[in-house]
């Protein structure tokens, strides 16, 4: 079997995907807007402030502890997320567009991501930048994955 696929009660293959995710926030409606404006997209208001990214991943961005027993947002903690894009060319140039016009701070480096560069690993063009939370936001045109 595939490392993609998982067997499927019938008998069929189906291919694994990530649904969503849960991304601790001081704010969620401030952190959820601040990523949607930036990438081109609309925030979806309910128990998590929700980000479509595409037809099968949401971003749900969280300001109170999981009932579960995550810990939810604690700045104090120094723990951050990184969340790393494949986009196309146009939407390459869209982010990077409204990341600049908002003088947010950008580096072509995950340890460095304040040096005002561009990286252009895998023959593609990438950049990080924080959300005002500290999660660590990536951008690329060609994806680390090669899918």
């Amino acid at each position: 079997m595939d490392v993609n696929e998982s067997s499927h009660e019938e008998g069929g293959a189906m291919a694994i995907r990530l649904d969503h995710t849960i991304v601790p926030a001081k704010d969620k409606m401030a952190s959820a807007t601040f990523f949607a404006e930036l990438f081109g997209l609309a925030v979806e208001p309910g128990h998590f402030a929700q980000v479509r990214i595409n037809e099968s991943l949401t971003l749900d961005f969280a300001d109170e502890p999981e009932p579960w027993g995550g810990p939810g947002f604690d700045p104090r903690t120094g723990r951050s997320h990184h969340y790393a894009f494949h986009v196309g060319e146009a939407e390459f140039e869209a982010i990077f567009g409204r990341v600049t016009a908002r003088g947010i701070p950008y580096g072509s480096e995950p340890h460095d991501h304040a040096n005002g560069r561009i990286n252009t690993r895998r023959g593609g063009r990438g950049f990080y930048f924080e959300d005002p939370y500290g999660h660590l936001l990536e951008v690329m045109t060609v994806p680390e994955t090669r899918s």
